[in-house]
């Protein structure tokens, strides 16, 4: 009896441990047939996500390309002229683009871009963005300006004697319909703001704000004047970073030059060293006008697009707007 028991019992066991193998390779295999399964759905969801990713960038395209085509702003139907885009921000016209203005002392109309965010009424008059076009240019070509005045996101300057006009102006400058300032007020003339935009490669975003920006005219040789600062990009423009550097580095005060016309304090020529034109004292802190680099850059001198209280001088920025709108300016209300 006792021989019998035995021998069911290890057949029991046998049997047993048949039936759990068995169950271990039927395990393995389910294991198996999910992880393929995962992996063909993370083919798939990676497949859909390159079409997703296909179609926001034709998206993006098409819209850029939209806004490029309808960049240029006709209002000539008002039979009316604006001093500055503040003024056609606030007759009402609230997009982004290129329209035609004449400043009170210019003696004819130019298209300028309008830049309406940031509160609106801007007067764009130098952009870098993908270095389609040379900056290092002749004192004339920035006499009269020079670029794409009908791309969305085009490059140019708008002209120094545009720009000693746009920023020289006196004129009532309004707010709803209340006077904020006349010629009489000492305030009123050349009062205006800069606004710089910058973007590095990484798509950081900085901007540096300046009071009283003003530039004068040609027989000045257009000699730039700005206020106190405000902003998160830091003061390389007047120097204020640093007091000591500032009798070399400070653009404040400066006159304009150009590879054909050296009017900087530097015993060689800063604007054939740097390759551009621009304010140079000796010879800068900040040259938004320099060679388009992709970020840091390698060469004989720093001529890159700099602005050296973000990024020092050996970095090249990716894109930059300067503009311009009068201090006084606040919006009408729609």
């Amino acid at each position: 009896m006792k021989t019998l028991t035995l021998f069911t019992f290890i057949l029991s066991t046998v049997q047993f441990m048949g039936f759990g193998s068995l169950t271990l390779e039927s395990c393995l295999q389910e294991q198996l047939r999910l992880q393929a399964q995962v992996r063909l759905l993370e083919h798939r969801i990676k497949q859909q996500h390159m079409k997703v990713q296909g179609l926001l960038e034709e998206m993006e395209m098409h819209l850029i390309k939209i806004s490029n085509e309808n960049s240029v702003i006709d209002l000539s139907e008002e039979k009316r002229q604006y001093a500055d885009c503040a003024e056609i921000y606030n007759n009402g016209h609230r997009r982004s683009g290129f329209y035609k203005m004449k400043p009170l002392q210019s003696r004819s109309a130019f298209q300028a871009f309008c830049d309406m965010s940031e509160g609106g009424g801007w007067t764009v008059f130098q952009r870098r963005s993908d270095g389609s076009q040379p900056f290092d240019r002749a004192w004339a070509e920035y006499k009269y300006g020079f670029g794409d005045f009908t791309s969305g996101n085009g490059e140019f300057w708008l002209g120094n004697d545009n720009l000693h006009f746009l920023t020289s102006q006196e004129r009532l400058i309004r707010c709803k319909i209340i006077p904020l300032g006349t010629a009489s007020d000492p305030n009123s003339k050349g009062n205006y703001t800069l606004r710089i935009d910058l973007v590095d490669f990484e798509g950081n975003r900085r901007f540096a704000q300046y009071k009283r920006f003003r530039v004068g005219d040609e027989e000045s040789s257009y000699l730039m004047s700005c206020g106190e600062y405000s902003g998160t990009a830091g003061d390389s423009l007047s120097g204020g970073f640093n007091p000591e550097m500032q009798w070399w580095a400070s653009h404040k005060g400066m006159k304009f030059s150009t590879k054909d016309k050296d009017n900087d304090n530097y015993e060689g020529s800063c604007a054939q060293e740097e390759n551009s034109g621009w304010w140079f004292n000796r010879c800068h802190a900040a040259n938004l006008n320099g060679f388009y680099y992709k970020g840091p850059y390698t060469a004989k001198t720093d001529n890159g697009i700099v602005w050296y209280t973000w990024h020092g001088w050996w970095y090249s920025l990716k894109s930059v707007t300067m503009k311009a709108r009068p201090a006084e300016f606040q919006p009408n209300a729609i």
